[in-house]
């Protein structure tokens, strides 16, 4: 039987919904995208909400994004679906899953990092070939495998393992909070 959700469940929810759409605004622009903190806060979103929880905040970011509220790096809307960068919003769901349900037994350092690399593949999964598709099928650009990963991978892994790292290390006070409240210990 899954558990129900409360209120103090809504509105942490909501919170990092929030919280993604600011990361989309702390941004700097480069080429097809721009490196910003979406996937900091999806990743926390995981570890700190649990799987269930941290995905339904970034579903509800992304379906307000797509509904046309300007959350997303360059506006809002269902024409978002045409840019290349669409299939990495749509990852972000699936990838606070993964590291939620990755780090939901054990929230050090270790487990809190491979569970938000492991949920960062799976952004890059769905995003990739999102890209790849938008730009040579709609937009014909005709581009090659490492034009795509230039793209949209290499130049933000360095800043990807950096969120990794500072989630890794601000993270595990954090759970320890959470749980506090929640258990009143």
């Amino acid at each position: 039987m899954k558990a129900k959700i409360t209120t103090r469940d809504l509105i942490l929810t909501a919170l990092f919904a929030a919280l993604t759409a600011v990361g989309a605004f702390v941004k700097i622009p480069f080429a097809f995208s721009a490196i910003t903190l979406q996937f900091f806060f999806t990743a926390m979103a995981g570890i700190l909400l649990g799987a269930r929880l941290g995905a339904l905040s970034q579903l509800v970011y992304v379906l307000l994004g797509l509904l046309g509220l300007p959350i997303f790096t360059l506006g809002g809307g269902i024409g978002y679906f045409l840019y290349p960068t669409c299939g990495f919003l749509l990852g972000l769901i699936p990838a606070a899953w993964v590291t939620g349900k990755l780090t939901e037994k054990k929230a050090d350092f270790k487990h809190i990092a491979l569970g938000a690399l492991a949920g960062l593949g799976i952004l890059y999964l769905f995003g990739l070939p999102y890209m790849a598709l938008t730009l040579n099928v709609y937009m014909g650009k005709g581009m090659s495998l490492w034009a795509i990963l230039m793209a949209g991978t290499i130049p933000f892994l360095p800043g990807d393992f950096v969120k990794i790292i500072v989630c890794g290390l601000l993270c595990p006070p954090l759970t320890r909070r959470l749980r506090q409240t929640v258990h009143g210990d």
